[in-house]
């Protein structure tokens, strides 16, 4: 069978771009549970509305493939504060099915590594970047 990388990154852009858009959507206008974690963690408030750069922006980049690269490392780095903030003390930890409890988010990191390696595919908008 004939590999088609590039169908793979585009299934892979619209999976993880398409999910984390979904949880970026659901925050608009709610950030008071986010803006209580940076405060626990002694960082400034404001900080809060990068929700919506790494879950609603950096996502749709993603999906359309724009400056695929920088959209993922948005997501990626999105996606550890998630970790830092609200799932530090699961890292090591698993759930009661004996999967990683932090597997979503460990997908997203991963996914989100993988685009900013690869780039986007030629199934994107720009192709003719570095930063795509």
């Amino acid at each position: 069978m004939k590999r088609n990388i590039d169908s793979g990154l585009l299934i892979i852009r619209i999976s993880i771009g398409v999910l984390m858009l979904l949880h970026g959507i659901s925050k608009i206008g709610k950030l008071e549970f986010i803006k209580m974690m940076l405060t626990k963690h002694n960082l400034p408030e404001f900080l809060a509305f990068g929700v919506y750069l790494g879950e609603i922006i950096a996502p749709l980049l993603i999906i359309i493939g724009f400056r695929t690269r920088i959209a993922a490392s948005v997501f990626a780095f999105n996606t550890m504060m998630a970790v830092f903030l609200v799932h530090s003390a699961d890292i090591f930890s698993l759930n009661d099915f004996g999967g990683w409890e932090i597997e979503l988010l460990g997908l997203y990191l991963f996914g989100a590594l993988a685009l900013f390696f690869s780039g986007g595919g030629k199934y994107s908008i720009s192709t003719s970047n570095k930063w795509d």
